[in-house]
């Protein structure tokens, strides 16, 4: 399909057969990413221990600053791409990507040398035990390479699916995890590099992902490329780009502060096998948003260019089928975790304690789990018109309005349990502001078509 041919499908097509179109690719390829996590911890739960699993639990916030910074930049850049192209600057478009790159090799040489140097310091800040460090530390130190990899392979997946390549994101995805699938064992088991190899697994798929993603952008007959002349940075370009990517961003670094809060309060009422049973329980829910973030990224192309060329019917018929899918995602979830959350568990340890333990997370972490999927839209959405502000509000309205001052009050009321309490608890009450916040946007959005029809 031509460029042209790729844009105009965006404005004409129908939004239930577009929305499967761009988001099939992205709930795959988000997916996929997920599974990288799934596949070490499984076999690492399986071939090192427990104590392995809560150690990589460790690692959750440490590597989410490195997504933060990747999302800060390349969610910003496919949501400003597809809003620039629905006003045909194709141009603009071009500069966003040489810009993109730029910022992120910036960007990624200033957290990996923070890590390298102070990697110790940070994983304690973030609730590695005496227990735990040593294998949180093994994998962190071969996994720093693919951190600045995987913002040059996913970030720009994101443009590449703004661009009308939603097939070519989600095989970037399916080459990384189906290598990690062939390396991982290997290493792990046949040479026995344990938990280090894990890490180094993933390096090198990821890396072969990055190769076919930046090799897109280097094709000429690619919609935009690179080209002499858009790598110079240039504020008008970057500061949508980052009041966009803000939100994810902020959602990320306050993951970061959620998770070290999670493992310093877990730890103090459970142990390592209960830091251990939240990395699981964090895995598994993961999944399901990520797949929830894929639907979201296939409405995002979709709602931005309509956005930039004022089809608003188009726009809200596409938020309200990617809330319906993302509603029946975390539904699912919420049913798994309360019938079978032992055979979720057993997926990665075969510890009796440590599946119990887990479970018993599941059943109350995740009770009203369902609401997640309107919530997650939304803040998508939000991200996807432009809109910043609330985007960043409703990023921010989960994990810190919510979650954290529950983490606060909970756990000494009822001890562990009170950790597993506060999440559902965050979840309706963040999803209520989303209900009061998309009221108040749909009266806009009614608005400008009114004036449409009277024009």
């Amino acid at each position: 399909m031509q460029g042209k041919d790729r844009l105009n499908e965006l404005d004409k097509a129908p939004i239930g057969k577009l929305l499967f179109k761009y988001s099939l690719p992205s709930v795959v390829g988000m997916v996929v990413m997920s599974i990288y996590n799934i596949i070490d911890r499984m076999f690492i739960g399986q071939g090192v221990g427990p104590d392995a699993i809560a150690g990589l639990a460790i690692t959750f916030p440490v590597m989410n600053v490195s997504v933060a910074f990747g999302v800060l930049i390349g969610g910003g850049a496919g949501a400003r791409t597809s809003i620039v192209l629905g006003q045909g600057k194709r141009h603009t478009a071009e500069q966003i990507l040489g810009n993109s790159l730029v910022m992120t090799l910036i960007l990624g040489t200033f957290y990996l040398t923070m890590f390298a140097i102070f990697i110790d310091e940070v994983l304690i800040l973030f609730g590695a035990s005496e227990t735990s460090l040593p294998y949180a530390r093994d994998f962190m130190m071969y996994m720093l390479p693919g951190l600045l990899i995987n913002n040059l392979t996913f970030s720009f997946s994101n443009i590449m699916r703004a661009t009308g390549y939603p097939k070519k994101a989600m095989w970037a995805n399916f080459i990384g995890a189906g290598m990690n699938v062939i390396l991982a064992p290997i290493f792990i088991f046949g040479l026995k590099w344990g938990i280090k190899g894990a890490a180094i697994a993933t390096d090198i798929s990821m890396f072969i992902s990055m190769i076919y993603v930046q090799r897109h952008f280097f094709n000429k007959n690619s919609e935009i490329h690179y080209k002499p002349g858009i790598y110079r940075i240039k504020w008008s370009i970057l500061s949508p780009i980052i009041a966009i990517g803000a939100a994810p961003c902020i959602v990320n670094t306050a993951g970061c502060v959620i998770n070290a809060v999670l493992n310093h309060t877990v730890f103090k009422y459970g142990g390592d096998q209960s830091v251990a049973a939240m990395g699981i329980l964090m895995t598994i829910s993961q999944l399901a948003i990520m797949f929830v973030l894929g639907v979201c990224m296939g409405m995002q192309p979709i709602v931005g260019f309509n956005y930039g060329a004022k089809r608003y019917d188009r726009l809200k018929r596409t938020y309200w089928l990617t809330v319906a899918v993302g509603t029946i995602v975390c539904l699912v979830a919420t049913l798994l975790s309360e019938f079978v959350p032992e055979y979720l568990a057993m997926i990665f340890t075969t510890d009796e304690g440590l599946i119990q333990s887990s479970a018993h997370a599941f059943r109350v972490a995740n009770m009203v789990f369902w609401v997640a999927g309107f919530q997650i839209v939304t803040t998508n959405f939000f991200q996807s018109l432009g809109e910043a502000t609330k985007s960043i509000f409703m990023s921010l309205s989960r994990q810190v309005l919510c979650l954290l001052p529950f983490l606060f009050i909970l756990p000494p009321l009822f001890k562990l349990d009170g950790v597993w309490y506060s999440f559902p608890a965050s979840d309706l009450i963040s999803a209520l502001i989303g209900v009061v916040l998309l009221i108040l946007e749909m009266r806009k959005i009614n608005r400008m078509m009114a004036s449409q029809v009277i024009s």
